[in-house]
């Protein structure tokens, strides 16, 4: 983004997308002012929270890292080192496969192994296509890039009990699980319970400063927090990251259902509005892809009006899709969202299409 882009975003007063322009003040706040302090990730509010995310997952431990890529492959490693295989299969669209420039093979020399078609879930007919013996299954809880899906209950169970059967571990990339949570209508224990690792982050959906857990037996967490040390992540103070989560997660965690009952709301709004289309409609989770019949520099001049005349910011270009003339944007609701009506929002997202 640009500066002239930063500067009309800034100048805006209603934004359509998750939480908004959240200023800096506004995350050291959420740190508070009474934080024990950790000492290279032992004690202090770091260990108040690993607790909290433990008891919240229904696991015997978690530990604190400072980055989702340095979480799961370290988690993937220590699943793979007691393991035959070093293969982990995972959905086409996984973060590890598109977005860490393979740091699983070049750090951790893991195999990944995408699954399915990349424009749907991964099923049991899927799983049961691999002869290979493997490490771990990798299940991502909602598919951010397939607009928040999630697989029936049913489905979920069975593809656990699938890799379980073959002696493989079973880990959650729960980067959203809070919203997971609200699209299934059950604790995070009880989803946590199918998965052997559990990875969460506190700043997707949460809205705290940049951090994350990884929860599961104490012998997992022992080796993920020795790779920690490893990686470089063990800071000389990790609290303030800490200290925002364990404020903020309580209260985020149980907006999610309202977050998500706005979210259908939306989209039951926008059903009408000719050049747009929601996927997956009605949203399974309190997040959604929108698609938008128009070109991308037409969508970009649309959105630029809106910021300039209406002050409302929705996005700063869409993503492409394999159409020129359809352009796609990910609408995660947030607090920002939340403030605005259905209807605002759908005026809004028709005065893109337009």
């Amino acid at each position: 983004m640009d500066e002239q882009t930063r500067a009309r975003r800034a100048a805006c007063s209603e934004f359509v997308n998750g939480d908004g322009l959240v200023q800096p003040a506004d995350l050291l706040a959420s740190i508070g002012a009474d934080v024990a302090p950790d000492n290279y990730g032992e004690g202090g509010v770091v260990a108040d929270l690993e607790r909290y995310v433990a008891e919240l997952l229904g696991k015997p431990a978690a530990v604190f890292l400072p980055s989702g890529t340095m979480a799961q492959g370290a988690t993937l490693r220590v699943h793979a080192d007691r393991r035959t295989s070093r293969t982990v299969l995972w959905h086409p669209a996984c973060h590890l496969e598109n977005h860490e420039g393979q740091a699983h093979a070049r750090l951790h020399q893991l195999i990944g192994r995408p699954v399915g078609d990349p424009d749907r879930l991964v099923t049991l007919a899927d799983l049961d296509e691999v002869a290979e013996p493997i490490a771990a299954l990798l299940l991502e809880l909602p598919q951010r890039d397939l607009g928040g899906q999630l697989p029936s209950w049913d489905d979920l169970a069975a593809q656990a009990g699938w890799a379980r059967e073959r002696g493989a571990a079973v880990h959650l990339d729960g980067a959203r699980l809070w919203e997971a949570s609200a699209g299934y209508g059950r604790a995070p224990a009880e989803i946590a319970a199918l998965f052997d690792t559990v990875y969460v982050s506190f700043y997707k959906g949460i809205g705290a400063l940049p951090g994350c857990c990884v929860a599961g037996s104490a012998t997992d967490v022992a080796q993920v927090r020795e790779w920690r040390r490893r990686l470089g992540g063990t800071l000389f103070g990790l609290w303030p990251a800490a200290a925002s989560a364990l404020t903020l997660l309580p209260e985020r965690l149980a907006e999610m259902p309202a977050r998500l009952r706005h979210a259908r709301a939306i989209a039951a709004a926008v059903a009408g509005v000719e050049g747009l289309r929601v996927v997956p409609d009605p949203p399974q989770a309190p997040m959604m892809h929108l698609l938008f019949e128009v070109p991308a520099d037409r969508f970009t001049d649309n959105a630029r009006r809106l910021a300039e005349e209406s002050g409302i910011w929705t996005w700063a270009k869409p993503y492409p899709t394999g159409d020129p003339q359809v352009v796609r944007c990910e609408l995660s609701v947030g607090r920002a969202t939340c403030r605005l009506s259905p209807a605002v929002i759908a005026d809004t997202l028709a005065a893109l299409a337009r």
